[in-house]
């Protein structure tokens, strides 16, 4: 019987709204207000399901973010 590995959420490309809070450390709500405003682009899957691409999370930390010193 062959056991099937658990992907990660470092290995997914497609993340659920909380694997995404959770690798930024930020709460899901405040995850879920990000996608709501269009800061951080996701694409909802029936009704409920919204998955976020991790590029666009990398993206969303790298463009025009003041970092501070």
């Amino acid at each position: 019987m062959q056991t099937k590995k658990r992907e990660s959420s470092r290995e997914k490309e497609f993340l659920k709204v909380p694997e995404a809070a959770e690798l930024l450390r930020v709460p899901r709500s405040r995850m879920y207000a990000l996608v709501a405003n269009g800061d951080v682009p996701a694409v909802r899957i029936g009704e409920r399901s919204i998955r976020i691409r991790r590029e666009e999370l990398t993206r969303f930390l790298t463009e025009e973010r003041a970092v501070v010193s």
